[in-house]
């Protein structure tokens, strides 16, 4: 059986750092024979979350739609003043939407986490933030998580990191989720 893996990223800008990142993350997931769904950039512009409102837009639907059929998930954000940009964050409260069903939230599924940022200090606390957001969704967070400076890391609009070292590490994060969703997944 064929998983999918659905990476969420990126910023308002599209093809960003963040969003490169996370292709070279789902690289690894569909070399380790996952079927790979992006949302991202500006797919992620989306009203603040609201729960009292029954009316969601298309983006905010597809949104809720591909995490509920998301067998594993790959969360990349950039990081905006040492934490989740808000983005990414309001895109997570899209979760809530899941709240009552079989699998809630995101239950039972690994996610690995990216977070870039100009400096070490703001991409290590991003991914501890990511994380944290995480286990909140019931997820499993892969054991292997990764911080890029993007200070000192560029990826190229073609899939290519200008350290192999870290294309390595995302791939490896991408091919966890899906390992962990082929293993647990049925």
């Amino acid at each position: 059986m064929t998983v999918t893996v659905v990476g969420i990223g990126g910023s308002i800008r599209p093809n960003s750092q963040s969003e490169r990142a996370m292709r070279i993350a789902l690289a690894g997931a569909r070399e380790a024979g996952a079927e790979v769904v992006e949302v991202c950039g500006p797919e992620l512009v989306l009203p603040f979350y609201d729960p009292s409102v029954p009316d969601r837009p298309d983006n905010a639907r597809r949104l809720v739609d591909v995490l509920r059929r998301a067998d594993g998930v790959v969360l990349v954000s950039p990081g905006y003043h040492g934490t989740v940009s808000g983005l990414v964050k309001n895109a997570l409260d899209y979760v809530e939407d899941l709240r009552g069903e079989q699998r809630p939230y995101l239950d039972g599924r690994a996610v690995g986490c990216v977070a870039a940022a100009q400096g070490w200090q703001a991409s290590v606390t991003t991914l501890t933030a990511l994380r944290s957001i995480v286990h909140a969704l019931r997820g499993w967070p892969t054991p292997l998580g990764a911080a890029v400076n993007s200070g000192q890391v560029e990826f190229d609009p073609d899939g290519g990191c200008s350290d192999p070292s870290v294309a390595q590490t995302l791939r490896t994060i991408g091919r966890q989720v899906a390992e962990f969703a082929a293993t647990h997944s049925g």
